[in-house]
Parts: C-alpha cells; structure tokens; sequence
C-alpha cells in the first residue's frame, strides 16, 4: 500500500501586525494548555501582541457577568460575558489573510495607495455571485429573527449558512471580532459579509 501524503498545514503568526506565515512552533503557554492553535513568529511577536491575543484564552471558572455594570439599562436585556468560543470554519474553505491572526494587512496595504479599484468583467461576475450568497444568508438569518431569539443563535444560523455555502463569514476573527455576524439588539442593527 502506498504511503499518502499528508498535507501540512500552513501556520501563520497570531500577533495582529504580523500575520506572516512562519515554520515557528512558539506558541503561547497559556494556548498550549488550553489546546489552542497560536503560533508566533518568534517572542517579539508573542511580547508585542499579547495585551490582544489573551482575550481568546478561556477563562475558568468565569460565571456570566456583566462588563457594563454602572450602564442605565432600559430593559430587561443584558450582554452576555464570557462569549461562547469563535466557531471553527473547515479546511477546505479559502481563509481570508485576517482569519489566522486578525490584521487585514491586505486590506491595510490597499488603503495605503488610496486608489479606487475598478474591477474587471470576469471580477464583476463574482461580485455578483457572492451578493447572491449573501442575500440567501440574510433571507435565512432574517427568517429566524422573532421575539426571544439570541443574537448567539443568529450568529450559529450565519455562519453554519455561509459554511455551506463553502464561503467564509467575513466578520469572523476581523480586527479578532469573535462572531460570524455583527449584530446590535439596541440599535437593531444586522449586518453581514462573506468571502469567497
């Protein structure tokens, strides 16, 4: 029987300036415990990113709580902390830049040549597709909106509706935002983004 091959999976620094790919096994003792996947880069990295990088660390023993505690609610609604743990998107869907270390540094690097892209016929047949996929996310987080419902559980009817989609939730790990949607209960505010 011939021996497979097995596919190496590319690692890329957890430090939000960085992002870079790396060969490095350092990872952050708090992760290795935890069984989180965080590599660096090397320990400039780890040290410069860390005030950011410890908000995946799960907290043990943590009850609910309330991180606004002197806030005037006007109503019953109150947020829920810690939050549930970012949600895993599969191997064989394309990971934007920001999905490993949350820095869009592709997207910074744009905004530095302050040009306007205009995109090409075949780009515009994508744009296209993936507005048609975005709308049946919506449609189908939209659908499930009524009185009651968490914005933890339009969050799981967003991603697992990207995810079969084989696109990426845009919003998940941007700037290591934690959820696949943004949502605001106050503001009545949805929005959402894939990639493809």
């Amino acid at each position: 029987m011939a021996a497979t091959k097995t596919q190496i999976k590319v690692r890329h620094c957890s430090a939000p300036s960085c992002g870079k790919v790396t060969n490095s096994s350092l990872k952050c003792p708090i992760c290795l415990k935890q069984g989180l996947n965080s590599y660096f880069c090397n320990s400039r990295c780890f040290r410069s990113s860390f005030g950011i990088h410890k908000a995946i660390h799960k907290k043990e023993g943590v009850e609910s709580y309330d991180p606004f505690p002197d806030f005037s609610y006007a109503g019953d609604l109150r947020p829920a902390y810690p939050l549930t743990p970012k949600k895993e998107v599969p191997e064989k869907i394309k990971l934007p830049g920001y999905a490993q270390n949350g820095a869009p540094l592709d997207e910074m690097e744009h905004y530095k040549l302050n040009k306007i892209v205009v995109l090409k016929p075949d780009e515009i047949k994508k744009m296209k597709i993936v507005c048609e996929l975005g709308r049946e996310v919506l449609d189908a987080a939209a659908a499930a909106v009524r009185p009651g419902i968490t914005t933890e559980e339009i969050d799981k009817i967003v991603h697992e509706e990207t995810i079969k989609r084989k696109a990426y939730p845009s919003p998940l790990n941007y700037y290591n935002y934690p959820k696949s949607v943004c949502t605001s209960v106050n503001e009545v505010i949805c929005h959402e983004w894939i990639s493809c």
